[in-house]
C-alpha cells in the first residue's frame, strides 16, 4: 500500500509551508506530495495568506525535492484551458524528471469561481468540458514529436497544434480521475484514467464505488491495468487525547472522523486502511489539514507506514 500526502494549500498556507511539507514528506518515506486545487477556502477561517497556485507551486517543488511524485487531487477543468493545461503539466513533469500526476475533474466549487471571475457552466457542461479536456490534454501528449494534433469539440477546438512540450513519459503523466457517481464518472475513469480514486466515502460506500467502475471496466473491455485508490481524512494520535487535541486543531469531530476518515491511534489507522486495501484500494492519500503540525507527519511515517 502507497501512502500520499495530500494538502488543502487554500485554507492558508504560503509556498514555504508547503515545502516544509514536501520535504517532510521525502524525507519521511511517504510515496508523494500532492495538493488541491482551489482558490477559496471553504472549511472555515480566513485562508490568509491566501490561494497559491497549484501549478505554479508544484513546479517549483519540483525542483526542491528528487524522488516524491508530486500531484493535484484534483485540478478543476473550469480553471484552465486544455492546451495551456497540457502545457504547464508537461514542463512541470521535465521539471522533476518524470515525477508528475494529474488529477482531473469538472470542478465544483461555484463560490470560488464567482470570487475570481470564473464562469461556472451548469453541471452537465462542466461534465461534457471535463471530457473534453481528458481528450485534448492526452492527445496532445501522445501526439508524436514532428506531427500534430487537432480536435473539434463542442466547447474547445484546436488546428495543428504541436503538441509540445512533451512530458517524460510517452503516454504522458498518469491521469487520475476521482468521484463517486453512478455512470458518467466510472466510464471517463475507465476510458481515460490510470487511476480512479474514492475522496472521503466510508468503506460501504468505497467499496460501492470500485465495483461500479470495475463492472465500467469488463463492459468496455479495457485491458490496461486501473490503479484503484482512496482520500481519507487523517487524524492520528498516540493516545486519545492526542487524537482529540489533533481534532480540535482542524475543527473536526473525532467521531466523525473515525466513521467517516482515518482516525485514532496509529493502530486504529493501521487496521482501517487495511480494510479499504481489502476492498481493492492500492494507494492511500492522507488529506493533511495542519500543514504546521509535522509531529503528525513523524508519527505516521513511524508507526503507520511500514505496517500497511
Amino acid at each position: 500500500m502507497r501512502l500520499r500526502i495530500f494538502t488543502e494549500p487554500q485554507m492558508g498556507a504560503s509556498y514555504e509551508t508547503q515545502l516544509r511539507v514536501a520535504k517532510a514528506t521525502e524525507d519521511l518515506g511517504f510515496d508523494a506530495f500532492f495538493r488541491s486545487d482551489h482558490y477559496l477556502t471553504m472549511l472555515g477561517g480566513t485562508g490568509e495568506p491566501g490561494p497559491t497556485d497549484s501549478w505554479v507551486t508544484l513546479g517549483a517543488l519540483a525542483r526542491e525535492t528528487s524522488r516524491i511524485r508530486l500531484g493535484t487531487m484534483v485540478t478543476a477543468a473550469t480553471f484552465r484551458l486544455p492546451g495551456p493545461l497540457a502545457i504547464s503539466v508537461a514542463q512541470v513533469d521535465q521539471m522533476s524528471g518524470g515525477r508528475v500526476d494529474l488529477g482531473l475533474g469538472a470542478g465544483w466549487f461555484e463560490q470560488e469561481h464567482t470570487a475570481y471571475g470564473i464562469p461556472f457552466p451548469s453541471t452537465r457542461e462542466r461534465f461534457e468540458r471535463l471530457e473534453e479536456q481528458l481528450r485534448i490534454v492526452t492527445g496532445l501528449w501522445r501526439t508524436p514529436a514532428g506531427e500534430t494534433f487537432s480536435f473539434s469539440g463542442e466547447h474547445y477546438t484546436l488546428a495543428d497544434s504541436p503538441g509540445l512540450p512533451k512530458p517524460v513519459r510517452p503516454d504522458g503523466p498518469p491521469v487520475i480521475v476521482g468521484g463517486v457517481g453512478a455512470k458518467r464518472t466510472p466510464r471517463l475513469a475507465v476510458q481515460y484514467a490510470d487511476e480512479y480514486n474514492v475522496p472521503f466515502r466510508p468503506l460501504k460506500d468505497t467499496g460501492g464505488a470500485f465495483d461500479r467502475v470495475r463492472a465500467a471496466y469488463q463492459d468496455r473491455g479495457r485491458t490496461k491495468p486501473l490503479v484503484y485508490s482512496v482520500a481519507q481524512t487523517v487524524c492520528c494520535g498516540r493516545d486519545e487525547a492526542e487524537v482529540r487535541r489533533r481534532a480540535d486543531a482542524i475543527g473536526q469531530d473525532v467521531a466523525e472522523l473515525r466513521q467517516g476518515g482515518l482516525a485514532g491511534t496509529p493502530g486504529e489507522l493501521v487496521e482501517k486502511i487495511g480494510r479499504f486495501g481489502e476492498l481493492g484500494a492500492e494507494c492511500v492519500y492522507l488529506q493533511v489539514l495542519d500543514m504546521d503540525d509535522l509531529d503528525q507527519l513523524e508519527l505516521l511515517a513511524s508507526e503507520v507506514l511500514g505496517k500497511v
